[in-house]
């Protein structure tokens, strides 16, 4: 570990965060590195830190505290290095292990990868959870906001954010393109145009295995009842299929005695309604209109009943499976209408890695949008929590941007910590403050009878409502 990032040297008070045997050690006062992010970021910051610092004093009577070490990118590195993003604050957030960032500039015209790219390589941080819940009070689109209380945890390292990309016209292109059509569809009807652009999407059953694994684990940690593995796998069967597939498979194989599929609970729920049921009529109850199926598929879903019972018929039947995690799927334009019509049916979502990113935003959109969104990355010992909205410039130091996005992803953080005393205080002094419609511009121009107030001002208030919190 170095003694100083990009010359500013570690705060003498703290010590930092270790990985040992696979769980975190976090001491009293650990190191937390922060950036402040660009545009609006410098005023969400300072909102957040002041919250934050104030919640674990409160949390622990001074006995705890976060050493704060700002490491540098986005504008300021660059007015400071001449770099975007210097290698120093990257060997920071790997030497120190957990740290917080408010949203950073992408430079017009290229220059770097995002922060998040660099990092989600370099630390290998395969999972972005972002839990998406209603806070009363908080202007919404749709009726019912209340019933969405769902974490989605989107693969993070494959999937068309791999990179892998061909630009139309150029010889990489076109020799990928002519490898395609001469070889691997060759004799076929499909080609490739020659004027295409072409980008590449690999989705492995490693990268699966431990997105789908983390989200069941998350599941049953969290007594939430059900984890949908969101997917396009009747178009894309080999990459989004078999996502669907090995999702599967890591639930049955290392989850046996804590899940139950979807079809297995069906089958089981069976036969608590009608001890007697034949295995032909099960089969008929799971599977609408077998009697038209061939011979061969009505013996496939007869095998798969049999199968069911004779295997976890006495561990999950006679209602066991009622208090078991469901493993269950779902196509991808399906869930953008059943999380608005059928919120309350979803626990945790688990997605490759560009579902995620989609309908992350589309449910935080129904429960007050990105400015209360939070957002983690998070891998083996490493983690960079991030607000998930832009720098929105033009209000740059006006003090006026909500700070929930950054201030829920520290709770988020202070979570992972193994601080939930804070983590809790943290969320309970922003719900009483936003009950109270005293608010950010944002919420105040929605909100009938609002008090509209500063960035900073709604720090102060979070702070004075932490006496009331918990």
């Amino acid at each position: 570990m170095q003694e100083n990032y990009n010359g500013r040297p570690l705060p003498p008070g703290g010590r930092p965060i270790e990985y040992v045997a696979g769980r975190l050690q976090v001491p009293e006062h650990p190191i937390i590195p922060f950036i402040e992010g660009d545009g609006t970021g410098r005023d969400i910051w300072r909102a957040a830190q002041r919250v934050f610092d104030a919640a674990v004093e409160k949390a622990y009577g001074g006995k705890r505290k976060v050493e704060w070490f700002e490491i540098l990118a986005g504008e300021k590195a660059f007015r400071e290095t001449q770099n975007w993003l210097p290698e120093d604050s990257v060997n920071a957030c790997r030497d120190l292990r957990v740290s917080i960032k408010g949203p950073l500039t992408t430079p017009v015209g290229g220059g770097i990868r995002s922060l998040n790219v660099t990092l989600r390589q370099t630390l290998d941080l395969y999972t972005c959870i972002r839990p998406v819940k209603y806070y009363q009070g908080v202007p919404s689109p749709v009726r019912s906001p209340e019933k969405l209380d769902v974490v989605i945890f989107r693969e993070n390292t494959e999937d068309v954010y791999a990179g892998i990309e061909f630009k139309e016209g150029t010889a990489e292109a076109a020799k990928f393109i002519s490898f395609l059509n001469d070889e691997m569809l060759a004799g076929g009807k499909k080609k490739i145009r020659t004027d295409s652009g072409i980008g590449v999407k690999p989705i492995s059953i490693f990268g699966t295995k431990r997105l789908v694994r983390a989200a069941i684990r998350y599941a049953i940690d969290s007594r939430r009842k059900s984890v949908t593995l969101m997917h396009k796998g009747n178009i894309q069967k080999f990459t989004e299929g078999a996502f669907r597939e090995w999702g599967y498979e890591v639930a049955i194989e290392e989850f046996r005695d804590q899940i139950v599929t979807e079809r297995e609970s069906w089958i089981l729920g069976n036969v608590e309604k009608d001890p007697k049921i034949s295995v032909e009529d099960n089969a008929a109850a799971i599977e609408p209109g077998l009697e038209f199926a061939n011979d061969a598929y009505r013996q496939k879903i007869y095998a798969e009943v049999k199968q069911v019972l004779e295997t976890i018929g006495a561990s999950h039947g006679h209602g066991k499976w009622k208090q078991m995690v469901v493993i269950n799927d779902r196509i991808a334009d399906s869930i953008f209408q059943q999380v608005i019509i059928r919120p309350e049916d979803y626990s945790v979502l688990a997605c490759p890695n560009l579902n995620g990113d989609y309908i992350s935003d589309a449910a935080a959109a129904q429960v007050g949008g990105l400015g209360i969104a939070p957002g983690a990355n998070i891998g083996d010992g490493y983690a960079v929590f991030e607000a998930t909205h832009g720098t929105a410039p033009k209000y740059a130091d006006k003090d006026v941007i909500n700070p929930g996005s950054v201030m829920l992803s520290g709770a988020m953080m202070f979570d992972y910590l193994g601080w939930p005393e804070v983590a809790r205080m943290v969320e309970q002094s922003m719900a009483m403050t936003i009950q109270q419609k005293y608010v950010t511009y944002d919420f105040a121009r929605q909100m009938e009878g609002a008090t509209q107030v500063k960035t900073s001002e709604f720090a102060t208030r979070m702070i004075a409502n932490m006496d009331y919190a918990c």
